[in-house]
């Protein structure tokens, strides 16, 4: 069985109210905006992200990261998981992204984990994003329990639980 209804049919543009920026899945092509998001702020995600993750890497190449953008876009083709881009009006820039993941620990239908360029950090766009993601998910995603990585529960709680089977 599926995580998720058959018959669902995923966002594709999502507007961040109150600014300019809008979220839409993220794809091969947009590795040359997804890179230096990801790379200048990796300190910061590695901090977030590492521990569970392993990403990214202080290593990773341009070639990586567009490999890994071309499995995410993969895997939103295939409704396996979902990775959102946080791009400007003309996307010629990504500022953050959304990530909307099949349950990998028990308690939960969804997984939703999110981060904003470090420019952006505690700022009106994090904020709206901060705000956006609850609301978006409870409206347009057919989640029972979702849960919200580093927010509603710390990284480190969420890798002590148990694997989801």
């Amino acid at each position: 069985m599926s995580w998720l209804p058959e018959d669902y049919v995923h966002p594709v543009y999502v507007p961040l109210p109150n600014t300019t920026l809008h979220l839409r899945p993220i794809r091969e092509a947009d590795a040359a905006r997804d890179y230096p998001a990801v790379m200048g702020s990796r300190e910061r995600l590695w901090e977030i992200f590492g521990p569970a993750w392993a990403w990214p890497k202080e290593t990773m190449t341009y070639e990586a990261n567009r490999i890994d953008l071309l499995r995410h876009e993969k895997e939103i083709a295939a409704h396996q998981s979902f990775n959102y881009a946080l791009l400007d009006k003309e996307e010629t820039a990504i500022f953050g992204c959304v990530y909307i993941d099949p349950p990998e620990r028990t308690g939960s239908d969804g997984e939703v984990s999110w981060w904003v360029v470090d420019d952006l950090v505690g700022g009106e766009v994090e904020r709206a994003l901060d705000a956006l993601v609850p609301q978006w998910i409870a409206a347009d995603w057919p989640f029972q329990q979702p849960r919200y990585l580093g927010r509603d529960i710390t990284w480190q709680d969420w890798l002590a639980l148990p694997r989801a089977s």
